[in-house]
């Protein structure tokens, strides 16, 4: 079965409704409701690909940002990636990913992430784990956080705008964190039918301290509080945050909230007894290695210099040797070098997230290099954990 497929935007009435269809079955209505996805996310973000003279799959781009050594960076994250299932193992959603990328590369953006159904598919087009994506659990009965600092003022009329601020001063601190798009904030704040939302300032409305959002559900297994979305930025309002939570106990049987695989909450907590309930990894892209690599941050008080050779089979502007200069927290790259540390543009991402050392990369051989580039490479890149608690 083969074709000469065509890469396009989604523009025609037909196509809209072919494409909805398509993620309807992919996604078995996973996304809520095809026609209302695609108006969120914005008709013109879309791209289909077509074969045997119709639509057989397509994608949408979010164009946003992602924080990286509390510098943000142009990001471009991929969702709702599906093709028809009569069409599957006919290399369209390849395809489809082929002419995305080199998209991207021309637009000028810098890096991509996705949620992956199958890992396979998007690391033939150089994307690898990037971070982690985590819920964690635990019984209100077991949080026993008696101390409460500060109020809790509920929040009326809920916006994305008035959490905005403070959700920014916590991400750019946070290795991962997602300069969110508008349809993201959209999928927090805003109810199914089935739930209300409830949202609270932490601290007083005039000076909060972060802030909590969340929603309740009765099931076979107890009730459960879900926490959609927080901020905490002092350590009164995450003592105040555990209180608030333990206060339901009487109620609610469980408390489900979205946290790094390490989670420096739960130190806050008398006992080991919060686990983690679900857990994944985020893939992660370098689309252009110049602009990644200077357009991120890194530590403040390294001085370094790492010559790069990368390998990438699709964006031929990314092969080649590099040197990356970093000093006062920045980095510049220029061409040329030694290529003293040789990787894939695929291995480039777990190293440029910080989600495993180079000495891990090597070791498991995803990278090759000499003693004096690893150990740069080690200084360069040091950083905490990356996640991000969004799912797209």
């Amino acid at each position: 079965m083969t074709a000469q497929f065509e890469y396009s935007t989604l523009a025609h009435p037909q196509d809209i409704k072919q494409l909805e269809t398509i993620l309807e079955q992919c996604f078995i209505s996973g996304l809520g409701g095809e026609e209302a996805y695609i108006n969120l996310i914005g008709v013109e973000n879309f791209r289909i690909i077509r074969g045997w003279e119709q639509v057989v799959g397509g994608l949408a781009t979010l164009d946003m940002g992602q924080w990286w050594g509390g510098v943000r960076v142009p990001m471009t994250g991929i969702a709702a990636v599906g093709i028809a299932p009569e069409y599957r193992g006919s290399g369209a959603a390849i395809a489809l990913m082929q002419h995305m990328l080199k998209e991207l590369y021309a637009r000028g953006v810098a890096i991509s992430a996705l949620y992956p159904a199958v890992q396979t598919l998007y690391r033939k087009v150089g994307y690898e784990q990037g971070g982690s994506w985590c819920i964690w659990e635990i019984s209100t009965r077991n949080i026993q956080v008696r101390e409460q600092p500060l109020p809790l003022e509920p929040v009326v009329s809920i916006n994305h705008q008035i959490f905005h601020e403070l959700y920014q001063q916590q991400a750019r601190l946070t290795h991962g964190y997602l300069d969110r798009h508008p349809a993201i904030w959209q999928r927090i704040i805003q109810p199914d039918e089935k739930e209300t939302v409830y949202a609270y300032f932490i601290g007083t409305k005039e000076q909060p301290q972060g802030y909590i959002i969340f929603t309740q559900e009765r099931t076979e297994d107890g009730e459960i509080l879900w926490v959609k979305d927080w901020v905490l930025r002092t350590v009164a309002a995450a003592q105040t945050f555990w209180s608030f939570l333990a206060n339901h106990r009487s109620q609610i049987h469980q408390v489900r909230w979205k946290s790094s695989a390490i989670d420096s909450l739960t130190l806050l907590l008398p006992e080991q007894t919060a686990k983690i309930w679900r857990e994944s990894r985020w893939l992660f892209r370098v689309i252009d290695v110049v602009k990644a690599l200077e357009a991120r941050g890194y530590p403040s008080e390294i001085q370094a210099e790492l010559h790069l050779e990368i390998q990438d089979n699709l964006l031929p502007a990314n092969n080649g040797k590099f040197i990356l200069s970093v000093a006062n927290g920045r980095g510049e790259v220029t061409k040329g070098g030694k290529g003293e540390l040789q990787l894939n543009i695929r291995e480039l991402a777990p190293l440029y997230t910080s989600l495993f050392t180079p000495y891990h990369l090597q070791q498991v051989g995803k990278l090759n290099g000499t003693e004096k580039a690893i150990l740069a490479a080690t200084q360069i890149f040091a950083g905490a954990s990356p996640w991000m608690p969004d799912f797209f």
